[in-house]
C-alpha cells in the first residue's frame, strides 16, 4: 500500500476516535472546553489529510483504483459521522433533518456517479460541490466549539461562536441542496448527450444497411 492510500486508510481509521471524542464518555480534563477543542482539532486533521493524500497521490504518481475507491468512502463518513454524532452532541444547533439532508444528498451524488460510470461517462465536481466541502468542515468545528463557548472574547476581539455555528450548519444544508439539483442538471444533461448519440448512431446504421440492401422492386428494375 503506497502512502497516499495509507493516509486514506489513517483517516477512515480515525473516524471511530472522533466519535468517541464526541460522546459523553469522553474524558473532561481539567479546564473548561478541553472535549470541544480537541475534537475540533482532530477533526481539522483529518480533513487536511483528505487534500494531502490527494497531492501526493497526483505529485508521485501514485493514483489507484484502490485510492480512487477509499477517497470518496472516507470523506462521506468523516462527514457523515460528525454530523450524526453531532445531533446528540450539540442539538441546539445541529438539528436531525439538516444531517438527513446531508446524508440524502451524500447518497443521491454517488447513486448518480454509479449510474453515470455504467453508461460510460463522468460528473465532474462543480463548483458549488466544492464550496459545500469547505462550508461543511466550518460548520463541523464551529458547531464542535459552540457546544463550550457562546462567543469568545480575546480582548477587544470578539468572535461570536454560536452565530458561526448556525449559519454554517444552515448555509450547509441550503448548499447541499443546490449541490444535488446542480448535480442531478448535470447527470440529466449528459444522459440526454449520451441518448441522443445512440439515436445517431442507430439511425446512421439503419441508412448504411438500406444502402447496401436496396428493396426488391429497386432490384428488378435494376436488372431490367
Amino acid at each position: 500500500m503506497n502512502l497516499p492510500n495509507s493516509i486514506t486508510m489513517g483517516r477512515i481509521l480515525g473516524i471511530p476516535v472522533l466519535i468517541w471524542m464526541l460522546s459523553p464518555r469522553f474524558p473532561h480534563g481539567s479546564f473548561h472546553g478541553e472535549q470541544e477543542v480537541i475534537a475540533a482539532l482532530f477533526f481539522i486533521f483529518l480533513s487536511i489529510s483528505d487534500g494531502v493524500d490527494g497531492y501526493l497521490a497526483r505529485s508521485r504518481g501514485q493514483i489507484t483504483t484502490m485510492g480512487m475507491l477509499l477517497d470518496p468512502i472516507a470523506d462521506k463518513l468523516l462527514i457523515t459521522s460528525a454530523y450524526v454524532c453531532l445531533v446528540e452532541f450539540n442539538p441546539h444547533v445541529v438539528k436531525a433533518w439538516i444531517v438527513v439532508v446531508v446524508i440524502g444528498r451524500e447518497f443521491l451524488v454517488s447513486g448518480l456517479r454509479s449510474i453515470a460510470s455504467t453508461e460510460g461517462f463522468t460528473i465532474e465536481a462543480s463548483d458549488v460541490g466544492k464550496l459545500k466541502t469547505v462550508i461543511q468542515i466550518v460548520s463541523v468545528v464551529a458547531a464542535t466549539l459552540d457546544h463550550g463557548w457562546y462567543v469568545w472574547h480575546w480582548g477587544w476581539f470578539i468572535v461570536p461562536v454560536d452565530l458561526i455555528a448556525v449559519v454554517g450548519i444552515y448555509y450547509t444544508a441550503a448548499v447541499s441542496i443546490v449541490s444535488a439539483i446542480d448535480y442531478f442538471v448535470a447527470f440529466w444533461r449528459k444522459i440526454d448527450k449520451a441518448a441522443a448519440k445512440q439515436r445517431t448512431r442507430d439511425n446512421d446504421y439503419v441508412l448504411s444497411r438500406r444502402k447496401k440492401n436496396p428493396p426488391a422492386a429497386a432490384r428488378k428494375v435494376t436488372q431490367l
